[in-house]
């Protein structure tokens, strides 16, 4: 084993939220009009423009999954992705090519993320990543509750980074992390190496003292069409 290879995915793997694009989808899949998830997003910009806390947001953000069904959530975000994929435009290609350079020599690729398998299972398998480190939400019976069992945000993030490397036996003085948002400064530090994606100001001071590396943020992909009229139920239409 080399190294191993640490990447967030939202806007630093790809150029959108990957959460939010896949709710979009959901629910115009199951045949809610329009307004509710723009309704959601005013939600959760309010809570932000207040301070409140990613942790506060996301756990709003995984209430709206209360009652779904666990292989449904998991059906849809396959068809998500694939649509993602074909409108274009979802991944920077500046990191996916870092990554793609990272599993040809040899080490491991690892994902980390705040969002959860649905959007980030397909995803990983494409791009070939070796591990999947994210928010879990909680289930009874195949379904989930509204809650989270772990919340893969800022500290959670270098503990589950750590229990990982101490696990493989590797020191993160080997290792590299790729990050965009000043909430990823724990995993970024936690390792010998680090990449900042995109223009965050924090991140950029940070960087430029600690000599860390930047790679350029790309256009975001465009507004992803939607099921019209749609409702699945039970894995069928």
């Amino acid at each position: 084993m080399s190294r191993v290879a640490f990447f967030d995915v939202d806007h630093t793997l790809t150029t959108v939220v990957g959460m939010f694009r896949f709710l979009e989808y959901r629910l115009a899949l199951t045949g809610h009009p329009p307004g509710v998830f723009r309704d959601h997003m005013r939600h959760l910009e309010a809570l932000r423009v207040t301070g409140a806390p990613r942790s506060e947001t996301g756990s709003l953000y995984f209430s709206w999954y209360a009652g779904a069904d666990r292989e449904e959530l998991l059906e849809q975000g396959e068809e998500w992705f694939r649509r993602e994929l074909d409108n274009g435009g979802f991944f920077n290609p500046w990191t996916v090519r870092a990554l793609e350079e990272h599993r040809n020599g040899g080490d491991v690729v690892v994902l980390v993320s705040g969002s959860f398998s649905p959007c980030l299972d397909p995803l990983a398998r494409y791009l070939g990543a070796d591990v999947v480190l994210c928010s879990c939400p909680e289930e009874r019976a195949g379904r989930l509750t509204g809650r989270l069992s772990v919340q893969m945000l800022g500290p959670t993030k270098e503990q589950a980074m750590r229990h990982l490397l101490e696990g493989l036996r590797v020191s993160p003085a080997r290792c590299v992390s790729y990050g965009d948002h000043e909430s990823d400064l724990p995993m970024l530090r936690l390792t010998g190496e680090a990449v900042v994606v995109g223009g965050d100001p924090v991140l950029h001071a940070v960087g430029r003292t600690s000599g860390w590396k930047f790679l350029p943020a790309t256009e975001a992909a465009p507004p992803l069409p939607l099921p019209v009229g749609a409702r699945r139920i039970g894995g069928r239409r």
